[in-house]
């Protein structure tokens, strides 16, 4: 590229560089026979999420009240200038306040009217299940 170049020519010579060597992202890699989520404990439970759901995990925000909802619903917090409700998900599946501690995280999720945030006590992490394990386990959840 000539020396006297302008700034938005070396920009777009760049940009042409770095496309051709762009190697994609590798969550768009298909595996089949196998499951990937993410994995979450809510008091002494264990669960996954898919996750192509889970847009987000976060340290909790700081939320702004709603009044007159149920107790489970913390508040909304802002994210990025969208407002987003915040669910206690232990105290709304389990009756169980989920105590605020160093590992306690804000599970952003996708859903049909926008997104939610779900606190939870712990993420533990990328789980990959084959398809018969994940099969075996939402029998499980079923039973409870």
């Amino acid at each position: 590229m000539a020396e006297a170049a302008l700034p938005y020519d070396l920009l777009a010579e760049y940009e042409r560089q770095s496309l051709a060597h762009d190697p994609g992202v590798p969550e768009q890699i298909e595996t089949p026979g196998l499951w990937r989520g993410i994995g979450f404990r809510l008091g002494s439970y264990y669960f996954v999420s898919d996750i192509s759901e889970v847009s987000e995990i976060l340290t909790p925000l700081p939320m702004a009240d709603v009044p007159g909802t149920l107790p489970w619903l913390l508040g909304v917090t802002n994210l990025r200038g969208n407002l987003v409700p915040v669910v206690d998900l232990g105290h709304f599946l389990f009756n169980e306040v989920t105590r605020s501690t160093p590992r306690t995280r804000l599970l952003v999720v996708y859903q049909p009217g926008g997104n939610v945030g779900l606190l939870v006590d712990e993420i533990s992490g990328l789980q990959t299940l084959t398809l018969e394990q994940r099969e075996h386990a939402e029998g499980e959840a079923h039973l409870k």
